[in-house]
This record gives C-alpha cells, sequence and structure tokens, in this order.
C-alpha cells in the first residue's frame, strides 16, 4: 500500500459516523444506534467494501445482514447525507514533504493556512512553549526530529497537540512534524512528514520565521524559501539525532527502519528507499 493509495480510498469513503473529537457522539452511542455492524453493511451496499471472509467463517455480508437501527439515531448518517462526502485523512505534498505526509481533515474547517514556522527539535520543548505561551495565533509549529529514525520510533505527539487546543489556540495555528499523531488529536495537525529530518529532509532546514503554506483542495504543503538558500542550508546542515544512534537496540532501530511513507518496516524491503544507508 502507498500514500496514493490511501488517497484514493480517502477521495471515494464518506464520513458516515459523526463521532468525536470532530462530532457530537462518542463510541458507546454508535453501539447503541446499530454499532459497527451497520456502519459496515451501508459501505457494503455502497460497494465501498468487499464481501469477504471473515473469522467466523461466513462472509462480511452476512455478518451485518442482520444489523438494525435505532429509530430516530443520530449517529450514523445515511449514505445520501453523509457528515462529509470525503474520508478524514488527507496527503499532502511539496517542497517540506516531496515524499508526502498526512493531515486528518475530520472536522477540520480550514483548508488553507499561512503562517510563520515556530521550530522545535523535540515534542517536550514545543509543549513547554505552548505552556508558557510562546506560541501566537497563525504561527506554525514545526516539531521535527520525531520521526521514525529520529524518535526513534515516530512518537505520537497527542501532548502537544493538546496543550494547542488547551490553550485556544486549536483554530488559529498549524502544526507540522515528521512524528505521528493520536486519533483524539484536533485542529490543523500535519503528521508523517517524509523524508524526516533526521535523514536530511527538508524539515531538518527550517528555520525560526520561514514561512509555510497549506492548500489543502490543492494537497499542498510550501516552504516559502528559495531552493538555492535551501542548498546553501543543507551544506551546513549537521543532524540532532542524540547519542542512541552509536549502540544498542535503539541503535539497530534506528539503522534499519524506513521511512513513514514505507510503513516505518525495515529498509531492506525496501530498495528504492533511497534515503536509507
Amino acid at each position: 500500500l502507498t500514500l496514493e493509495d490511501f488517497d484514493a480510498v480517502n477521495r471515494r469513503t464518506p464520513v458516515l459516523a459523526d463521532l468525536k473529537p470532530a462530532g457530537r457522539f462518542t463510541a458507546p452511542d454508535l453501539t447503541a444506534a446499530g454499532g459497527v455492524a451497520l456502519l459496515t453493511r451501508r459501505l457494503l451496499d455502497a460497494g465501498l467494501v468487499t464481501d469477504t471472509p471473515t473469522v467466523t467463517g461466513r462472509t462480511l455480508g452476512a455478518e451485518t445482514a442482520e444489523a438494525h437501527e435505532t429509530p430516530a439515531q443520530e449517529v450514523l448518517r445515511d449514505l445520501t447525507d453523509p457528515v462529509k462526502p470525503q474520508g478524514g485523512l488527507a496527503i499532502l505534498r511539496g517542497n517540506l514533504a516531496p515524499e508526502g505526509c498526512v493531515i486528518k481533515v475530520a472536522g477540520q474547517k480550514r483548508t488553507r493556512h499561512v503562517g510563520p514556522a515556530r521550530v522545535f527539535e523535540c515534542e517536550e520543548r514545543a509543549f513547554r512553549a505552548v505552556q508558557q505561551g510562546e506560541i501566537r495565533r497563525g504561527d506554525v509549529m514545526v516539531l521535527r526530529y520525531e520521526g521514525p529514525r529520529g524518535g526513534p520510533g515516530m512518537r505520537e505527539m497527542l501532548g502537544v497537540t493538546a496543550a494547542v487546543v488547551g490553550r485556544g489556540l486549536g483554530e488559529h495555528v498549524a502544526l507540522i512534524t515528521d512524528g505521528r499523531f493520536s486519533g483524539a488529536t484536533h485542529g490543523f495537525m500535519v503528521g508523517h512528514v517524509a523524508p524526516e529530518a533526521a535523514v536530511g529532509g527538508p524539515i531538518a532546514l527550517v528555520e525560526d520565521g520561514d514561512e509555510i503554506s497549506f492548500d489543502l483542495l490543492a494537497g499542498e504543503i510550501t516552504l516559502q524559501v528559495s531552493d538555492e538558500d535551501l542548498a546553501k542550508r543543507r551544506a551546513s546542515w549537521m543532524s540532532a539525532i542524540p547519542d542512541y544512534e552509536s549502540r544498542g537496540y535503539l541503535a539497530d532501530f534506528s539503522a534499519t527502519v524506513a521511512q513513514a511513507n514505507f510503513g516505518c518496516v525495515s529498509w531492506a524491503h525496501y530498495p528504492e528507499c533511497k534515503h536509507e544507508a
């Protein structure tokens, strides 16, 4: 599966369940409305999933044939009236993420954002900046060295994104990282940037004050810095990976893990993953 596959599935699959954090209801509400069986039934009827065998020995269609919808429920929409006509994710590309990145668009009202970069080498520093009121409306927070190799392990950036929302900035700032997000993340948050900072991806070259623009409709993310200036920065770039890379299991993991767009598995499975040693 490639990022293009996920993008294609996302574009043809509607959002039917009105669930938090972007919606009104919770998972128990979905169960009471008819459950995952009812949701699956609707996707089957629309031809969006395949009637495959399940662990029970029966097909998915047989398992969901008797799904019951609770009268007057509001949690699960009909296919003719989806919460959103397309799925909850979007793939962006550009000079800041030439091999792609992911944004969760479920519940997202903005389709564009332009602002100055605020650069942080780890989540902890970004979290402190939010707590201390150093982040302003319009800012683009850049959290790097949190990817598969740099984290190591591509840590979840839930803490800092929750802090942004808690400060009332969720609708006013953007955040981009080579790390990943929780499903509970809310706001203009872009993750899975590839290639990551630890292998010299363009996110490693961003400086405070650089203008970064996002266009969800066009699927673009752009660092407004000339190719010539980026080349100069690259010539003097030094990785900020900690000393763990020299020994131990973290060193082994960091040395062999592939980039996010290749699934964060061993790079040996992907000879085309040109960023790996």
